[in-house]
C-alpha cells in the first residue's frame, strides 16, 4: 500500500498521467525525457512545472487549476508521434508545449498535432525545416532558426582566429540544419573547411571518420551533435586518439554530461554557441530568483528561460481564448505574445488575467526575451558564446 501511495504521489508531482478534475484545464508538455538529451531535462521539467505553479498560486486557469500532462518522446521520431497522439487524442489537450529536439518536434507536429488542429509551441527546436512546415499556422517556436545560429557560429569561429576547421554534424534535422548553414557562411566569409562529414547516430566508434577529419591540419573540430549521443563520443574519441585538442560546438554539445565524460581540462580551449537571453533583462532575474527559491539551484541551465516562457505563453493563450477551443489557440498565442499591449513578465499571472478580463491587450516579454512571431511562427533572437567553467558553462558574449 505504501509503495502504491509513493508511486501516485510521484506521478502527481511530475504531472504525468494525472487525472484532471472537472474544473481543471490540461496543458500538454511534450519533452525528450529519455534519449540523447536526457541530461538536459530535469531543470526544464522544473521550469515548466514552475510556470504551472505560478498560475495555480495566483487564481488558476479558466477558474480552475492548470494541470501539466507530460508525454515522453524518448528522443525518437516514433516515440514523439506516440506521445503526441496520446496528448491530443486521449488527454484532449488544447495546446502543446514542446517538443525540444527538432526531429521530435517536427515528427510530432506532422503526424499528430497538426492533424488534430492543436497549436504547438517549442522552446528549443531550431531546425530550418520548421519554417516551411505545412502547419496551418499552428506551430511556433521561441528560439531562432539554425540558419541564424549557423551564420553566427561562423562569425564566432572566424573571430576566434580559426581560419581552417574540420566539420562533422549529425544526420538529423538539427545537425544538417546548423551544419550546412555554418559551412556555407564560414566559407563565404573566407574560412576553409579542411574536411566535412555527416555522421550517423548511435555508433560505437567514430575513429575512422575522425582520422579522415584530422587530415589537412585543421585548427579545430566543429561538432554539431548531442553530447548524450554521437557528439560526446566524437569528442572523447578525438581526445583519446590525440587527433584534436580544440572543439567548437553548438547547444546540443553544451551539456554538463560532456564535461563529466572528458573533463574540464580537455575542453579549456573549446567554446560553444547556444540560443540565449538578452543581456540586462530584468525578466530573466525575476524568473531565476523564483526558480532558485523553488528548487534551490538550476536557473542558469540551458533553455530554462525558454521552457518557462513557452509554458507560460501556452497557459496565457488558453486564458485569452477563454476556453479550451483548439481553433482559438493559435491566434490567442499571437495576441498574448506580441506587441502592442501592456507588458507582462514571468510570474505575473494575476496581472495578466486582470488585463484580459478588462478587455485589454497584453504583451508577454519573458526571461528569454520578446516573442514577436513572424508569419511562420518564427522569432529572431540571441546567440550566446559559452566556455567551460568548472563543472558548468559560462556565457562570455551575446550576439543579437
Amino acid at each position: 500500500m505504501n509503495r502504491l501511495m509513493t508511486f501516485v504521489a510521484a506521478a502527481a508531482l511530475m504531472g504525468a498521467g494525472t487525472a484532471a478534475q472537472a474544473d481543471d484545464t490540461k496543458i500538454g508538455i511534450l519533452m525528450d525525457i529519455t534519449g540523447p538529451i536526457a541530461n538536459f531535462i530535469p531543470p526544464l521539467q522544473n521550469a515548466a512545472n514552475l510556470a504551472v505553479k505560478h498560475v495555480n498560486d495566483q487564481g488558476g486557469l479558466l477558474g480552475g487549476n492548470a494541470v501539466a500532462v507530460y508525454g515522453d518522446t524518448t528522443g525518437t521520431a516514433q516515440g514523439a508521434v506516440d506521445a503526441a497522439q496520446k496528448l491530443v487524442n486521449i488527454e484532449n489537450v488544447p495546446i502543446v508545449m514542446g517538443s525540444l529536439m527538432s526531429g521530435t518536434t517536427i515528427a510530432a507536429a506532422e503526424a499528430a498535432i497538426i492533424p488534430a488542429g492543436v497549436a504547438q509551441i517549442s522552446p528549443t527546436a531550431t531546425s530550418p525545416a520548421m519554417t516551411d512546415l505545412q502547419d496551418d499556422g499552428l506551430v511556433f517556436r521561441i528560439v531562432p532558426s539554425d540558419n541564424y545560429q549557423g551564420e553566427i557560429l561562423a562569425k564566432m569561429v572566424l573571430e576566434e582566429g580559426l581560419n581552417n576547421v574540420a566539420l562533422t554534424y549529425v544526420n538529423n534535422d538539427y545537425g544538417v540544419g546548423i551544419g550546412q548553414t555554418f559551412q556555407a557562411a564560414y566559407e563565404a566569409a573566407g574560412g576553409k573547411i579542411t574536411a566535412a562529414n555527416k555522421h550517423e547516430e548511435k555508433k560505437d566508434s567514430y575513429r575512422s571518420e575522425l582520422a579522415s577529419l584530422a587530415k589537412g591540419e585543421p585548427e579545430a573540430l566543429v561538432v554539431i551533435a548531442y553530447a548524450g549521443d554521437s557528439g560526446g563520443k566524437i569528442v572523447r574519441q578525438a581526445i583519446e586518439g590525440g587527433l584534436f585538442t580544440k572543439f567548437v560546438g553548438t547547444d546540443g554539445l553544451r551539456d554538463e554530461l560532456l564535461i563529466e565524460n572528458v573533463g574540464a581540462d580537455a575542453l579549456k580551449t573549446s567554446f560553444f554557441s547556444s540560443p540565449t537571453s538578452p543581456a540586462e533583462n530584468p525578466a530573466q532575474k525575476t524568473l531565476h530568483d523564483a526558480f532558485n527559491a523553488e528548487y534551490g539551484e538550476g536557473a542558469d541551465k540551458a533553455f530554462v528561460d525558454q521552457t518557462y516562457d513557452a509554458t507560460f505563453l501556452a497557459l496565457l493563450a488558453i486564458e485569452k481564448a477563454g476556453s479550451t477551443d483548439r481553433a482559438a489557440m493559435a491566434q490567442a498565442l499571437r495576441d498574448v505574445a506580441m506587441a502592442p499591449g501592456e507588458k507582462v513578465g514571468p510570474g505575473e499571472w494575476e496581472k495578466a488575467v486582470a488585463l484580459i478580463k478588462a478587455g485589454k491587450d497584453i504583451d508577454y516579454d519573458g526571461a528569454s526575451g520578446a516573442a514577436e512571431f513572424d508569419a511562420n511562427g518564427d522569432v529572431g533572437g540571441y546567440i550566446g558564446k559559452f566556455v567551460v567553467d568548472g563543472d558548468g558553462y559560462k556565457q562570455i558574449a551575446i550576439v543579437e
